[in-house]
């Protein structure tokens, strides 16, 4: 009999499968893959064609953790990461990206993240 954690991952990469089957990045149109921790957030702008990550930002980098504030919760966190990473995608020239949440819901810190980015500008 599996343990709990061993069915609580396999049900997270079947819902990661089921994501990433209908969401793809193009040159034209890249796409911003969310991924989040206990503690941190990671937003990156990725060109599947050519594999590369064009942007990439988090909770950790130096430029984001200049915008926090002592008071913020994680949720405020995710924010200001998602206009972060909006602003550099913007700066690379990339207007419209397609929105890749992984396995996670499209709630909390998910939503806050493409909150900030559409509300900096990127198209999705």
């Amino acid at each position: 009999m599996p343990n709990r954690l061993d069915l609580k991952h396999s049900k997270y990469n079947r819902r990661v499968k089921r994501v990433r089957a209908k969401v793809v990045g193009t040159p034209e149109r890249p796409r911003l893959s969310v991924c989040k921790s206990l503690k941190h957030i990671y937003a990156q702008v990725i060109d599947d064609t050519a594999g590369n990550t064009l942007v990439f930002a988090s909770s950790l980098s130096k430029e984001a953790r200049d915008k926090f504030e002592d008071k913020d919760k994680k949720t405020d966190k995710s924010f200001k990461v998602g206009q972060l990473i909006a602003e550099m995608a913007k700066a690379r020239g990339i207007e419209n990206v397609v929105f890749d949440r992984q396995g996670s819901r499209y709630h909390g810190r998910i939503k806050a993240v493409a909150e900030g980015a559409r509300k900096s500008g990127l198209n999705f």
